[in-house]
């Protein structure tokens, strides 16, 4: 058990802990949250002894062990993926290399029959016992079995880890940490650098985690599916709920209407009380009944209403201009670096409307295929087509990064704004929730979140029909993150976002593209939709491998995962369906429009034949693509009406 006792940090004129106790238990799953600048890193680092406060103390057994993975890791490059994570299991490698020199010391003697050489042979036996109850044999299938879940393939065990981004370096970091299973395993912002697949798998280890966890996140699902309790930081103290994070909103507002209720009814009772008082108080005869009242109205306990921070940016996008029917067409898009090929061959078509999310593993090309989009990059082969008046709005994953250091935040809008917009940019920044003299800060001194906040303001300085956004989410908290996906949901253009975070995508999109092996797989609905078919895909594949094994085991699989239908499950899946037979009246209109042309007795000897053929080709691609989303849509809508 970790327990922390009258913790106290004061920053200048700002007090940062006051007086704050809280214990962690040994099986405890902890989501840390709180604002931007509340102080959950800080208290992570104080309860790991990585800090020390002003006041108060941090105690745990001196024989349990703690891990931390925070942002600033530092990591040794030369060593190979798979050496740097076996060195969790430094402890065991000792016992492995004193088998092994115990082993090499047998076979040099000869003495069988001598004590010293019996001696060794129990020796070496007890040595060996050891090594496998701690589970030595099973090292290597281990920290393969860590290195895959959290996106890893074969091939990279066996780089140097220099090789990787710093994102692929944290998951290494991460991989040492789960195989080392510490007591204590405390994680800062984990989900950053993970794609969907590694979140999920790294969800499920963590929720069978056999020690404490304590998480930071913005990843609001995350948290609901490890976490039982969640300490909220805010205005210096903490408050503990025993739940998951969607629970502890509802406990939470449930507290502060009965508080802001006591503290009403209370301040009724008082000044009931002193109207009373200041009666008596005229009267002689009650004079000392007035000051008896007086004294037990001092005395009592005052109702405090909770500081509460509520303040947040007020995002709207403007309207957008009117584009073409068609937004954009890609045609034999690849794109390599060097020898690695990244997208091959991607033939893809924007309409006017879309909502388009992109998703899949890190590295299978969503952020490179936005950035030719939008022509930050240039494709290795194929053409792209912007359509009619395109006017492309780009929030890039680095675009808070890009931002001049060296200039106020005025200044940094000043030379992007148009002369139109100039008069206007404090009200901008205002409500980006930078008032007053924050607006001549320089940012370099803006934390990760108020960058984000920035960049955010900068993009609507100019209008725009086409919205690509590139993690748009990275550095903000949750309820700047409620804000930006409200305000994504009323934008009236096209949209294409890159996100990890599956509840700020949750009814976000009409189409989901999958990128994995180089290619495009779209399916007709947001990323639950997209989820789910993955789930009954991967299912079918395992119940394929498992039917002449063992016909039982699968028919319980599938009774197993059974889903239960709320209201918001129904209406979601009747949308999907709904969508699916939108599609395929689309694509069958277009079509039979097409043929109609083709049915012309000129038709093959015009120039546009051939093109009109391909385009037609690629039409009846998508349909069989939508009548299977559309199966899959009207079986699980069948489901919910059983």
């Amino acid at each position: 058990m970790l327990t922390a006792t009258n913790l106290f940090l004061q920053y200048g004129d700002r007090i940062l802990f006051n007086k704050v106790n809280l214990t962690i238990g040994n099986n405890d799953k902890v989501g840390l949250v709180g604002r931007n600048g509340a102080g959950k890193s800080t208290l992570m680092r104080i309860l790991a002894g990585l800090q020390m406060p002003d006041d108060g103390k941090v105690s745990r057994p001196g024989s349990s062990t703690l891990n931390f993975l925070h942002q600033d890791i530092e990591i040794e490059k030369t060593k190979t993926v798979l050496e740097e994570a076996l060195t969790a299991f430094s402890h065991l490698k000792d016992l492995e290399q004193e088998i092994e020199d115990t082993t090499q010391l047998l076979s040099d003697r000869t003495d069988y029959e001598s004590t010293a050489y019996l001696e060794l042979v129990q020796q070496l036996a007890d040595v060996e016992e050891r090594f496998r109850m701690l589970g030595g044999d099973q090292i290597q299938a281990k920290t393969e079995l860590v290195l895959k879940g959290l996106g890893f393939v074969k091939e990279d065990f066996e780089k140097t880890i220099g090789t990787f981004s710093g994102g692929w370096q944290m998951r290494v970091e991460l991989t040492k940490m789960l195989l080392k299973q510490p007591d204590f395993l405390f994680l800062d912002e984990p989900t950053n650098h993970l794609d969907i697949e590694s979140i999920i798998w790294l969800e499920g280890y963590l929720s069978q985690y056999p020690g404490a966890v304590v998480v930071i996140s913005h990843d609001k699902r995350f948290l609901d599916n490890i976490c039982n309790r969640t300490i909220e930081i805010e205005s210096g103290s903490v408050y503990d709920y025993k739940a998951a994070y969607s629970k502890y909103l509802v406990l939470k507002l449930d507290r502060m209407e009965k508080q802001e209720a006591a503290f009403r009814n209370q301040q009724r009772v008082i000044a009931q009380k002193e109207r009373t008082i200041t009666r008596f108080m005229a009267k002689a005869s009650k004079t000392k009944m007035a000051q008896s009242m007086q004294k037990q109205l001092d005395k009592l306990e005052r109702v405090e209403v909770d500081a509460t921070d509520t303040t947040t940016m007020n995002l709207r996008f403007p309207p957008a201009p009117r584009s073409g029917q068609v937004v954009a067409t890609l045609k034999g898009i690849s794109k390599f670096y060097g020898p690695k090929k990244v997208l091959e061959n991607i033939d893809f078509k924007i309409d006017r409307g879309d909502r388009i999310a992109f998703v899949g593993q890190n590295g299978q090309g969503k952020t490179t295929l936005a950035r030719i989009i939008v022509d930050e990059l240039q494709a290795s082969n194929g053409q792209i087509e912007l359509g009619h008046n395109v006017q492309i709005g780009y929030y890039a994953q680095d675009q808070a990064e890009a931002l001049r250091s060296n200039l106020t935040l005025l200044e940094n809008l000043e030379q992007e704004a148009p002369p139109e917009l100039q008069p206007r940019l404090r009200a901008i920044l205002g409500a980006f929730m930078f008032s007053g003299e924050d607006v001549h800060k320089k940012v370099s001194v803006l934390s990760g979140g108020e960058r984000a906040r920035l960049a955010l303001a900068a993009l609507l300085l100019k209008p725009f029909n086409l919205l690509v956004l590139d993690e748009p989410t990275n550095h903000l908290d949750m309820l700047s993150k409620e804000v930006l996906k409200k305000a994504i949901q009323e934008y009236d253009g096209t949209l294409i976002t890159v996100s990890h975070d599956r509840d700020f995508l949750a009814d976000m999109s009409n189409r989901t593209i999958e990128f994995r092996d180089h290619q495009l797989f779209e399916y007709l609905g947001d990323i639950n939709f997209f989820l789910q078919k993955r789930a009954l895909d991967d299912m079918r594949q395992v119940e394929m491998r498992d039917k002449q094994k063992n016909h039982q085991l699968a028919a319980n699989s599938v009774s197993a995962a059974q889903i239960k239908f709320d209201h918001q499950e129904r209406k979601r899946r009747q949308r999907a369906l709904q969508n699916a037979e939108k599609e395929i009246e689309r694509l069958e209109s277009k079509m039979a429009d097409m043929e109609k042309i083709m049915a012309a007795t000129d038709f093959y000897s015009s120039d546009k034949a051939q093109q009109v053929m391909v385009d037609y080709g690629h039409l009846k691609t998508k349909l069989n693509t939508a009548m299977e989303n559309w199966e899959l849509a009207q079986a699980e809508w069948e489901e919910v009406e059983e």
